[in-house]
């Protein structure tokens, strides 16, 4: 029987073996969590200087998220330790009677832990729940200021519980525990983080304040620090006022004369 041979053949190629072309995949990047990030990522090193949408009409659920609760005494670590002083929100509500869901409670389950920016008012303890314990009376400020919210497990310092500490950026001078803080939350900054070193989490809550500055400073947000929510308190203390001295109890007239 004669052998034809293959046209396509070629006697000159050299012969080569029949090993299968390795093909590589590109690993694609994990999601950061608190439990790949470290201080040695290079995430650390290419933190955006803004986040968030340029305008409020595109922030997305959850947010706006609004928080009240009676400042309650944390770990006293954040001003001793990191020259962050905080607020710590209680982990439930602490009044029965109180609908509005506060802050470890009203966040869990709808977003992820870590670092979050917004703006905060502390009220006056005229308008703080009539029982309140503050340490600083009516020296704090009724204004309202921007504010970075750490809710998280902190896993530098392992902590066994859910926390959320939030740092006002305004000087009061005083403590104020005890009264109560307003919360509106806008917008993440980053996931919660483990670190080498103190020194390195003291860099990243620094760089935390300046993003969150950076965010809120943009002219469409200023809309959330006159939010009606900030507010509410006192248009309920100028109604008991109306209804006060001199008044009838629509709030109008029957001034009565006194003779002296």
């Amino acid at each position: 029987m004669e052998m034809v041979d293959d046209p396509e053949s070629n006697a000159d190629s050299p012969i080569t073996t029949s090993t299968s072309p390795v093909i590589t995949t590109p690993t694609p990047t994990p999601t950061p969590t608190s439990s790949t990030l470290t201080s040695t990522q290079p995430y650390r090193t290419s933190r955006p200087s803004i986040v968030g949408p340029p305008s409020p009409l595109y922030l997305g659920s959850p947010y706006p998220i609004r928080l009240r609760g009676k400042v309650c005494r944390g770990f006293g670590r954040g001003g001793k330790d990191l020259g962050c002083p905080t607020a710590n929100l209680p982990d439930e509500n602490d009044d029965a009677n109180d609908r509005m869901v506060t802050g470890v409670q009203a966040m869990k389950g709808k977003v992820d832990t870590g670092v979050f920016y917004g703006f905060a008012k502390v009220l006056s303890s005229t308008k703080s729940n009539s029982n309140s314990n503050a340490t600083s009376a009516s020296v704090v400020s009724d204004s309202v200021h921007p504010m970075v919210m750490s809710l998280g497990w902190n896993p530098f310092y392992k902590n066994e519980r859910l926390t959320a500490e939030i740092h006002v950026m305004y000087d009061y001078g005083v403590d104020f525990y005890g009264l109560d803080i307003k919360v509106l939350v806008l917008g993440y900054v980053r996931p919660e983080l483990d670190y080498l070193n103190q020194e390195a989490l003291i860099e990243d809550i620094n760089t935390d304040k300046r993003v969150a500055l950076n965010s809120l400073a943009r002219p469409d947000y200023a809309v959330f620090h006159r939010d009606s929510f900030f507010f509410e308190d006192d248009e309920d203390e100028e109604e008991v006022k109306g209804k006060g001295e001199g008044k009838g109890e629509d709030g109008v007239g029957e001034k009565k004369e006194i003779d002296v």
